[in-house]
């Protein structure tokens, strides 16, 4: 029933939001802000069951740890960039919004190197 909770709290802030737009558009913001950390804070909480069921998934197939710790941290990274970049739209800054999407695509290209690099070894083997 969290999820009604969730969107409580974005109904009641979107509401203050577009009263406050007009008069006092940097209180807006800040509204946004902390709305979005605290929804934020709620989804978080339920990442920690995912990991954990992913992790045992992991254990049981025997992958390799070090390629799935890569994959659960370009994924964190994917989902905090996504929450950066939304915040800086929110906030009208769309070139700054396209500079933290650049900058978190080139994180996960380089976190994923080594499983490309992996692949590509395998690959190898494979062919005569």
């Amino acid at each position: 029933m969290e999820i009604f909770q969730i969107v409580g709290i974005g109904l009641v802030a979107t509401m203050m939001i577009v009263f406050l737009k007009d008069q006092k558009p940097e209180f807006a913001l800040l509204i946004s802000v902390a709305t979005s950390i605290i929804i934020f804070y709620f989804v978080i909480n339920k990442f920690q069951v995912v990991i954990q069921v992913l992790t045992n998934l992991a254990k049981n197939a025997n992958v390799d740890f070090i390629y799935f710790t890569t994959i659960l941290k370009i994924i964190g990274i994917a989902y905090v960039i996504e929450f950066g970049a939304q915040i800086s739209r929110d906030a009208g800054e769309e070139s700054i919004a396209s500079k933290i999407e650049l900058g978190g695509k080139v994180i996960i290209m380089v976190l994923g190197l080594p499983i490309l690099m992996s692949l590509m070894d395998l690959i190898i083997k494979i062919l005569p």
